[in-house]
């Protein structure tokens, strides 16, 4: 482990047992403190290179160290050698040498380098290459699974055993190491799901006596209605959709029709005006008939004048004229009557044809129309579609909200259940990790100490406890981590479900009498050299000191660099900040 900064402290680590010491300088002062000298630095650097989540808390992100390109130079498998860049001021992308994206995707090509990648591409290789996790796998997480094999004094990683950080669920925490254990993770996840459906009822119940929330969300009765109603829509509009023709030149089409109905309208106005002349006209007629005269003569006889021939002549030219202006008269009138009646009948054929022509035009209108129509009814749908898809994402709220805990309390037990029955069918793989974390309690505290793993179905989720009966000894909780740790990093490299290294700070050491110190950090040396795996340590000389004059051999075990506490240069950084 490097960075391109020359007062770094270059880390190197083998095979085996791996010991980063932290001493006191001859100017130290008995107030003066280690804990600035890099040893829990060193293990947020190691996550930090590993993909771990960068925030303005996390140390690398700091001021002072983040334009430091830092490296992590590592086996890896299927490459003897990958480094992986990471600096704080570009904490989302890592840099590859060599590129071994191409490899992992089964290229033909060997691996290059380097390349920039994304944390989360590196999570994802992480994920395949170290931890064998592939495709979809809910509740299990590289990152997660790294927290048990490399713990984080600044998340309170070792205060219990089954926790990687202080408020972590237990059905997270324990669906990780089933994985690491060789259990059944998904059953365990089951756990994780039900929790959160029991948190999202409990947030609804909260919600419940908001008016404002009972009219966002209602009740399923009503929604189920609403959604009926809201399907028949988009069905409509779907079938309307789909038999929609598309007209050419619809709009001169409709323009047509248009003008066919104003012109229809038009002749029916006129037919009005034409058959009341054609009514006067008729009773014109009927008005101008031959004026009788006849009567006159014998008036005039009765009178006693006698109407000589010259009278008689001019009476008859004026009857001639009259009954001339009659029969002209009569002769107009039915001229006009004619014509009035030629009209009429010419436009009930023109309106006949107008209707034949607005009937095609209409169907044609009818079975299709404008693109613009087809967009519309398409708009439309959309909008239906997402009020119905608002329905039921409001359906499925109040479903949650009116499930009775009943049902979730049924369901906890069919999984307890089910663990349990996986239990019974994976006794060889709890008995291999009983046994192993038993025989290492045993290294540490003696053969009569009885120490083993509890692992059974509990209600809320799979409970696994670590347990070494206790006569309330100094650092026996530390101890129980100690060789919890070892049993899991040691399960998960044999079957290939984790890498080969593990990693603990000096603060699981704290308080660990003498003896056991001794024990553990031998029984680290045996296991890693046994298992072909690298553990890694760091201590203050103290604790070492302690170890040593217990019969704890450190010989080639320390590695360089030896951090100390002095104030300028003495930390793994280099400097103090």
């Amino acid at each position: 482990m490097s960075a391109d900064d020359p007062r770094f402290k270059t880390v190197t680590f083998t095979d085996g047992l791996n010991l980063i010491v932290a001493d006191t300088t001859e100017a130290s002062s008995d107030t003066d403190s280690r804990n600035s000298a890099g040893k829990s630095s060193m293990v947020e650097l190691i996550h930090f290179l590993l993909g771990a989540r960068a925030d303005s808390r996390m140390l690398l992100t700091k001021k002072a160290l983040r334009d430091i390109t830092f490296c992590l130079q590592m086996d890896w498998p299927g490459i003897e050698d990958l480094r992986v860049y990471r600096r704080g001021n570009r904490p989302g992308m890592v840099r590859l040498d060599p590129d071994i994206t191409g490899a992992n995707r089964g290229t033909l090509f060997d691996a290059e380098g380097p390349a920039e990648h994304s944390v989360d591409q590196w999570n994802h290789l992480i994920d395949q290459n170290l931890f064998g996790l592939s495709g979809d796998h809910p509740g299990v997480s590289g990152r997660t699974l790294l927290s048990f094999l490399a713990r984080r004094v600044s998340a309170h990683g070792f205060n219990e055993a089954t926790r990687t950080f202080s408020r972590q669920a237990d059905a997270e925490a324990t669906t990780n190491l089933a994985y690491l254990l060789g259990l059944d993770w998904q059953l365990a996840d089951g756990y994780r799901q039900l929790a959160a459906r029991q948190a999202t009822r409990n947030q609804l119940r909260k919600a419940v006596n908001d008016p404002v929330w009972g009219r966002i969300v209602g009740s399923t009765a009503d929604l189920r209605g609403q959604i009926t109603l809201a399907q028949a829509q988009v069905d409509r509009l779907r079938s309307q959709i789909t038999s929609f023709q598309v007209v050419p030149q619809y709009e001169r089409v409709k323009e047509q029709a248009d003008a066919i109905a104003r012109r229809v309208k038009q002749l029916s106005q006129d037919d009005v005006i034409d058959k009341s002349n054609l009514e006067e006209l008729q009773q014109a007629v009927s008005e101008a008939s031959e004026v009788d005269v006849d009567y006159l003569e014998p008036v005039y006889q009765e009178l006693g004048i006698v109407m000589n021939d010259q009278v008689r002549r001019r009476f008859e030219d004026v009857k001639i004229f009259h009954h001339s202006v009659v029969r002209n008269r009569r002769r107009f009138l039915e001229e006009e009557i004619k014509e009035l009646t030629e009209r009429l009948a010419a436009r009930r054929r023109e309106r006949a044809r107008l209707g034949d022509e607005q009937a095609q035009l209409l169907r044609t209108l009818n079975e299709g129309g404008a693109l613009e129509a087809l967009t519309a009814l398409q708009q439309a749908l959309a909008r239906e579609q997402a009020a119905l898809e608002a329905l039921r994402h409001r359906y499925e709220a109040a479903q949650t909200l009116e499930a009775s805990s009943r049902q979730i309390t049924a369901q906890r037990l069919e999984l307890q259940q089910a663990v349990t029955s996986d239990l019974d069918e994976r006794a060889e793989q709890t008995e291999e990790a009983t046994l192993l974390f038993s025989g290492y309690a045993q290294r540490l505290y003696g053969e009569g100490r009885e120490a083993y793993l509890a692992i059974e179905a509990a209600r809320s989720n799979l409970k696994i406890t670590p347990r070494i009966h206790s006569d309330d000894s100094r650092g026996i909780g530390n101890m129980v981590i100690f060789c919890f740790d070892l049993t899991i990093a040691v399960l998960a490299h044999r079957y290939g479900r984790g890498p080969n290294f593990l990693i603990h700070d000096s603060h699981l050491f704290d308080g660990v009498d003498d003896r056991q110190l001794a024990a553990a950090l031998t029984l680290a040396r045996d296991v890693a050299r046994d298992e072909g795996m690298q553990y890694i340590a760091s201590l203050n000389t103290d604790d070492l000191e302690k170890a040593t004059r217990r019969g704890f051999d450190p010989g080639s075990h320390i590695r360089e660099p030896r951090l100390t506490d002095a104030l300028d240069t003495g930390g793994l950084f280099g400097f103090r900040f």
